[in-house]
């Protein structure tokens, strides 16, 4: 095998927070290229389209000339961004500019790295082609099964797979500088089918793993909704708990509509802080929400919040912990940051959402 098994993020090496936040440039950010799926995976909020609903937010592709304008913000900090992440909610590729996005981001001189994560629909090489071209750093795969039949039961999609494995070796063999990280939820397949998985693809990618369902989504049940008992990480390490959120402190999100929340994981628009049609990026990253967020985790009041107190990251998925470094945080982010003890922070109650008109 060709690949290295290896989780689609670096789980080494990281910079230790503590000795960096709070950061005047984020070091990740998230845009959601499109809030939609053609899937409809059980274990994935954006699956249940009656829940979606229920949220009120846009289901659509982000506008080209709205990713302009995030891009064009992104000059206003000190330094480029470390990682764009054209992912969020939706599947990327539903949005027929993405290469145009990548192009422009890349010629940007704000963006120091581009990625994605894709369902693998769209693999083809008329639309993997431009985004190569455009210069695209890394593409994470997901696959939901190993046989057609296994899709259609997960995902609702009548998936023709031995065509996607046909679209996967072309993307390896045309791939250039593209790193290809390729993954499958252990609960997708049967015991056997594991070694199938590397077998079929562990040629055609740099990096391949078999990850574990987390409940990773906040007052999103994923033991229910697939009657699958969690036991372990999704990185098949041991659960953990964690009091302070690390992603509020180094990333945040923008929604296919502008909306801008403090959290990826953020699917029923509970931690809105911002619209980046109305305000700056800069503006939104230091803005008193964001803030009030941050504040409360350093305060050891997590619980408090129901978006956050139910977020299973924490538990089940994180790289990072600065539970220890807490109350030097606080002292340091009380001297240096503004803090507004009047704005409370976003989480467990509805926030106002746009609509597809506006």
């Amino acid at each position: 095998m060709k690949a290295q098994l290896k989780p689609r993020i670096n789980l080494h090496d990281r910079t230790p927070l503590e000795t960096v936040i709070p950061l005047e440039t984020p070091f990740i950010i998230f845009v959601d290229p499109a809030s939609s799926c053609n899937f409809k995976c059980t274990f994935c909020p954006t699956g249940h389209r009656d829940m979606i609903a229920e949220t009120g937010r846009f289901q659509g592709a982000m506008k080209y000339e709205l990713f302009q304008k995030i891009v064009d913000d992104l000059g206003d900090f000190q330094k480029p961004i470390k990682v764009l992440r054209l992912y969020k909610d939706g599947e990327p590729f539903l949005n027929k500019r993405l290469a145009d996005m990548v192009a422009y981001a890349k010629k940007s001189g704000v963006v120091d790295y581009i990625d994605t994560t894709t369902n693998g629909t769209f693999l083809t090489p008329e639309r993997m082609a431009p985004v190569i071209e455009a210069g695209l750093d890394k593409i994470n795969i997901s696959v939901d099964g190993m046989t057609n039949d296994q899709y259609r039961e997960f995902t609702g999609f009548n998936f023709n797979f031995s065509k996607f494995v046909e679209n996967v070796k072309w993307l390896y063999a045309n791939k250039g500088d593209l790193e290809i990280a390729i993954k499958i939820p252990g609960e997708l397949i049967t015991h056997e089918q594991r070694q199938q998985f590397f077998d079929t693809f562990g040629d055609y990618c740099d990096r391949i793993f078999i990850e574990n369902f987390a409940p990773c989504w906040p007052e999103f049940d994923i033991e229910k909704h697939t009657g699958v008992k969690i036991e372990k990480g999704i990185y098949q390490q041991e659960i953990g708990t964690t009091d302070t959120c690390p992603y509020i402190f180094y990333g945040y999100s923008v929604n296919a509509d502008g909306l801008v929340s403090s959290c990826f994981l953020d699917w029923g628009r509970k931690l809105v802080i911002g619209d980046v049609r109305q305000q700056s990026m800069k503006d939104i990253w230091n803005s008193p929400l964001m803030n009030a967020l941050r504040l409360q985790h350093l305060q050891g009041r997590r619980s408090e919040n129901s978006t956050c107190g139910n977020c299973g990251q924490l538990t089940h998925c994180l790289p990072d912990n600065i539970d220890a470094h807490r109350p030097m945080l606080l002292e340091k982010f009380q001297n240096i940051i503004p803090l507004d003890p009047s704005v409370a922070a976003p989480g467990g109650l509805k926030m106002p959402h746009a609509t597809a008109a506006e």
